[in-house]
Order: structure tokens, then sequence, then C-alpha cells
């Protein structure tokens, strides 16, 4: 009988992927097709984006929605190892974490999906930055901050910034450290070319570059959520997250009081990829990408760091880069320690 209950979930779970690649267009962060023709419309999915309550100081997992009008209550729990959120189908009674579904998104002890749908993590190395994408026109770096755990002798890493180059630009966009989380604070710093870009603290909030008119920035939360676009070119959604002393406790992150290790889950869009696209996560772009990450295993792990090593958070000039544009000297970002 679990046999039976396990195929059928996993068929359930096949057929539910492949409508929302349908749904979504092969998702969130795929480089944009060129339309030959007027745009089609996607069969409708009835998807349900989750926050976690919590009680106690612990986060609630468990959510319910309706299939459809006059049908039964569909109770089920979202993976503990989604950061905050999950989405649902209340079709298929099932939930997945945002990250495992959408391609172009990075969250936690950093975990990719790629532009061919596959997860892998990427770990990098505590207080140093490495390119994710490098395009000719377009390169973006991340900044990892880390924690050892020396009871079980690991050392974990996050996403704390991105340092993005384009047309003469950088744009900066980063957490705040911070020892004690307050979700009254808004933990998000953004710059561009060293000004300090600032947003009104609302949902829906919109700052709109004087300088560079396709630049905008708009609050997809009152706080520590954002969505920073360039027309035609990127779209990243970051949202700032710490390590709760449940996460520690559950991942074994061995987390102290001095530091909440805030992070940023992210979400990349792109539209103009060249097949030339390098980087951690800009290779997978490629149209002759061959993954050779292990997928089957319990953790996919990309290799091959120090290719992917840039000096610093601005700097184009890790191994695999493929930028030719204009990288105008700026102002040194540093990291507190």
């Amino acid at each position: 009988m679990a046999l039976r209950g396990g195929m059928a979930q996993q068929l359930a779970c096949c057929c539910f992927l492949a409508a929302l690649a349908l749904a979504c267009g092969v998702a969130l962060g795929a480089s944009a097709p060129r339309q030959t023709g007027p745009p089609s419309k996607p069969p409708k999915m009835a998807l349900q984006k989750f926050t976690f309550k919590q009680s106690g100081g612990k986060r609630l997992y468990t959510i319910s929605c309706k299939k459809e009008k006059g049908k039964k209550l569909c109770l089920m729990s979202c993976p503990a190892k989604c950061p905050n959120e999950c989405l649902a189908s209340c079709s298929y009674c099932m939930s997945f974490c945002m990250c495992d579904i959408f391609p172009g998104t990075s969250c936690g002890d950093p975990r990719f999906t790629g532009g061919d749908g596959n997860t892998f993590y990427f770990h990098g190395k505590k207080d140093q930055d490495f390119c994710i994408v490098s395009d000719t026109d377009l390169h973006i770096n991340a900044h990892f901050i880390g924690n050892h755990n020396p009871a079980v002798r690991r050392s974990f890493t996050w996403i704390q910034a991105v340092g993005v180059s384009f047309g003469g630009h950088r744009l900066f966009i980063g957490a705040r450290k911070d020892a004690q989380w307050d979700a009254d604070e808004d933990h998000i710093d953004i710059t561009l070319d060293g000004e300090t870009v600032d947003v009104e603290t609302f949902k829906g909030a919109q700052w709109v570059s004087k300088a560079l008119p396709d630049l905008s920035v708009t609050r997809t939360d009152n706080l520590n959520g954002v969505t920073v676009e360039l027309d035609g070119v990127f779209s990243i959604n970051a949202n700032a997250v710490p390590i709760t002393e449940e996460d520690s406790r559950i991942h074994s992150y061995g987390k102290t009081g001095s530091d909440s290790l805030v992070h940023l889950d992210l979400g990349f869009k792109f539209y103009s990829l060249t097949k030339a696209v390098d980087g951690v996560l800009g290779q997978t772009y490629q149209p002759d990408y061959v993954n050779r990450v292990d997928i089957s295993a319990k953790m996919p792990i990309m290799g091959g760091a120090p290719k992917y090593l840039s000096s610093s958070l601005f700097s184009t000039d890790c191994a695999v880069s493929k930028f030719t544009g204009n990288n105008v000297a700026g102002p040194t970002v540093t990291f507190a320690s």
C-alpha cells in the first residue's frame, strides 16, 4: 500500500511540474524566448504562495487550502528546508520549495536551480566572491558569508550580497549584518554607482533611476523584499532572511547569538543572455550545456570553485569571465566581519 501511494505521489508530482512549466513559460529564471506570433495564453493553474506562521519561535509548516469550491479541505506540510514560504497546488494537494521549482533561483546554504531545471549546491567559501553569471555585457558576482560548526566539522555558507556590472554601472544588493534579527527593520541595502537607493517602506513602493530610467526597484513586501529590474536585461528578486535558532538546530549550522547570519534568497530572470554566458549559474543557460553534477545525489554539489573565484565583488577577473563591457572604477565595497 505504501509503494502504491509513493508511486502515485511521484506521478502526481511529474504531472504537476509539467503543467507548471507550461503555466510559467518554463519558469521564473528562464531567458525569455523570441516569439514569432501573438503570445499564447498559458493554462490556468491554482498556485498559492504560503508564508509560514510561527508559534513559540518555531515555524508552522502545515498549510491548508480547498481544491475546488465545495470540495473538502486539503491539508499538507511544506518541506522543512523551505526558508520562509512555499508554493502549493491545491489541485494536487502538494507543496514545494520555490527554490526547487523555478530556474534562476538561489536559496539558503547556496542551493541553485539552474536554467536547465536541475537543482545543485555550490558552497563557495566564507568571505570570498564568486562569479555566478558572466556574459559579454553583464557580470554578477556573489559575496559569501559563512559559519563553521566544529561539532559536525563542517562549514556552511550563504550569499550575503551580489554585485552587478553592466553598461559602465555598478549595482549593489546586499543583506545587512545583524546580531539579532528584527523583522520590523529593513535589512536590504542597495546602491547604484556608490549612491544609496532609497525606497519607501511599503509593499509596491517603487524607485526609478533618474540617470538610468530603465532601472527600477520595487518592494515586494513592506520590508526585506525587493525586485530590481533593468528592462530587457534582467530582473532580480531579493529577500533578506536570517538563520533562526530552529534553522540552526535542524541543519546543525552552529549559529551563535552574535550573528543572525542574514543573507539573500535570490531569484533571477534574464532576457538577453548570449550563448557564451558562463558562471556558476550562468553556464546552465547555455543552449548546449551538459550538466556534470550528480543530480541523483542527496546533495548534488557543483565543484570547480577556483575558476569562479573573483578578487572582489565588482571584479570581472574570474577564470570563466566573458565580460567585455565597461566596468568603470567605483567605490570599494567592504563587509563587516
